[in-house]
């Protein structure tokens, strides 16, 4: 993952972790993991971050979520089981590279250099959730585990967006933000479908 993040809108993009009875107990251990994990990755730059995040914070925040959610989809995509994970995971590289994109251009029009936070360990994060998805086996309890940290990385990216929206100087930035808040909870939405799917 690049560490130069320029996104201010694909960033804004991260649960509860389900049992189905038809479930190994390894995957509903796998999938509370994930869920954990992806509350920790998504709140590792907020809880880390000084009280009052400059509009470079931001955007660096914004272009990380959108970064790595855009990796795990298009991981998602050819690694799911499941025609709805495999849709979700091309939902999610398609989006968040398009957010990621139009946060770049952004930020080049506003003269913005992407800087970290005091403390960030989101890009940390990322590989660390990446690098295990892309250890684990594929099969049901992938699928499951992708969903769940999705579910819980979208649930913080949303909260993360509304500090964001409240922290920026710049009304485009804001703009930005604002049109990404749908894109997200529908992401989120689709997400919590799966999620509920998969536990029948």
């Amino acid at each position: 993952m690049p560490a130069a993040k320029l996104t201010a809108v694909a960033a804004i993009a991260l649960a509860i972790a389900a049992t189905a009875c038809e479930k190994k107990p390894d995957a509903a251990a796998d999938s509370t993991a994930a869920a954990t994990a992806a509350a920790m990755a998504a709140d590792s730059a907020m809880t880390s971050a000084p009280p009052a995040l400059t509009d470079a914070n931001i955007v660096f925040i914004l272009d990380g979520a959108s970064a790595a959610d855009s990796a795990r989809g298009v991981l998602a995509s050819t690694k799911g089981t499941s025609a709805d994970v495999k849709d979700f995971g091309k939902l999610m590289a398609g989006e968040h590279h398009a957010l990621r994109q139009e946060g770049q251009e952004l930020a080049t029009k506003l003269g913005v250099a992407p800087m970290a936070p005091s403390g960030d360990m989101s890009e940390m994060d990322a590989k660390t959730e990446l690098d295990k998805l892309n250890a684990d086996a594929k099969g049901k309890s992938w699928d499951q585990a992708y969903i769940d940290y999705e579910v819980t990385y979208h649930k913080a990216v949303l909260e993360t967006a509304t500090k964001a929206l409240g922290a920026t100087q710049s009304q485009e930035l804001k703009d930005l933000i604002t049109k990404a808040a749908p894109i997200l909870q529908n992401h989120l939405d689709r997400a919590l479908e799966i999620q509920k799917k998969q536990m029948m």
